[in-house]
């Protein structure tokens, strides 16, 4: 099967993902067209993007934005709308075929649901979709015949591993971590670190909201819940590996004992490449891999004693429901207080921990259970600071 042309939407176009996204498709001008472009608030540089691209739709969520987008695109013949519903509308427009799922943390959720029920491919990279509703997500995939391609590094190696193969033969995934800035801090030095040290994360350029989770390693849980979603995995057969040269992407382990893996610089443009393009694998200018540069690879278990965000994730999976939803929320007012100074880097995880005690478990959830829980569980977390201070 080779795809050809393509109608894209971007949904987080402002993102660091959403502009390389942006910048993929420029590259290949025959083969991609920009719909519909999306982004939370930044409604400047989206206008910019829209006057680049000359999409048919674009909206921004903030609705206190609505007015300067609209003025900024005045004299072009762009729609141009505001608000969640428009958001969700664009996501699903007719006249686009493959819908990439760049927004950050929950609000990614219902946008995504309303791709895959008109039919969208999914580009996915909003990890936090399938960490809040991995099943109810896969099951609509299965019943719309929607094909999800990761675009998050971790995923796309994984995925590349097993183009050709029969998955039932897979023993294990090995997941990589770079291990963020803090891979070698002591918990008493982390105790003081501030969210600028977060923030210089050592190997990828990334939003504020995923370095601070690389660096705590939450990232890497919901990577490991995303995969156990994805490649129909049990967490069990999940395996986080540090690797602090990022360069080997992840791995899969089959039952005779082989294991692939895929390679490339700590580039992101590469795995938003091949998900755009598959199953055509697109020529690039990009420098090629240099294994005179990168001549030495390690691995390490990680340590969850010092990242206990890694064990909140393995532990919220095993308990199902809506448990992995209430952790997300947590983490995201634990993110937002530690970016703004009202959380310390340490007590992040305790937050998440409080949180999910005291927000009521469903074992089946439905799509209003989920958008109920986050609601719940981000109201807990947020009157539960106070007590850290």
């Amino acid at each position: 099967m080779t795809r050809q042309s393509s109608n894209i939407v971007v949904l987080g176009s402002t993102g660091s993902i959403g502009t390389q996204t942006l910048d993929i498709i420029k590259e290949y001008p025959d083969r991609f067209k920009v719909a519909g472009l999306v982004a939370r608030k930044n409604w400047e540089l989206l206008a910019k993007q829209a006057r680049e691209a000359m999409p048919l739709r674009v909206a921004i969520a903030d609705t206190s934005c609505h007015e300067r987008l609209r003025e900024a695109l005045h004299d072009l013949p762009i729609s141009v709308e505001a608000g969640d519903e428009a958001v969700a509308s664009i996501a699903a427009m007719p006249e686009a075929d493959t819908t990439v799922t760049a927004m950050v943390g929950y609000s990614g959720l219902v946008p995504t649901i309303k791709a895959i029920e008109s039919g969208k491919r999914i580009a996915l990279s909003n990890k936090e979709t399938l960490v809040v509703a991995g099943e109810l997500i896969t099951d609509l995939a299965s019943r719309h015949g929607v094909e999800i391609v990761p675009v998050d590094s971790e995923h796309s190696a994984i995925f590349q591993c097993l183009v050709g193969e029969d998955r039932s033969r897979m023993r294990n995934i090995l997941l990589t971590a770079s291990g963020g800035p803090f891979r070698t801090y002591t918990r008493e030095q982390m105790a003081t670190v501030t969210a600028a040290d977060a923030l210089r994360h050592p190997n990828w350029n990334m939003g504020a909201k995923v370095t601070i989770d690389s660096a705590s390693m939450m990232n890497k849980g919901f990577e490991m819940i995303e995969a156990r979603w994805l490649f129909d995995c049990p967490p069990d057969k999940i395996k986080i590996l540090v690797h602090p040269q990022s360069v080997v992407h992840s791995m899969v382990e089959f039952c005779d004992g082989s294991v692939k893996a895929q390679l490339g610089v700590p580039d992101m443009h590469l795995p938003i490449r091949y998900a755009l393009g598959y199953p055509t694998r697109l020529e690039s200018k990009a420098e090629p891999l240099s294994f005179a540069l990168y001549n030495t690879l390690t691995f390490e278990e990680p340590d969850m004693e010092r990242f206990p965000m890694l064990r909140i994730a393995f532990d919220a999976i095993a308990k199902g429901g809506n448990a992995p939803c209430v952790m997300n929320a947590a983490n995201e007012v634990a993110v937002d207080a530690f970016l703004h100074e009202r959380l310390r880097f340490v007590d992040m995880p305790r937050l998440v921990t409080k949180t999910m005690e005291r927000t009521p478990y469903i074992y089946k959830p439905t799509l209003q259970d989920f958008v109920d829980t986050h609601a719940e569980a981000t109201a807990i977390a947020c009157e539960l600071i106070s007590t850290f201070a």
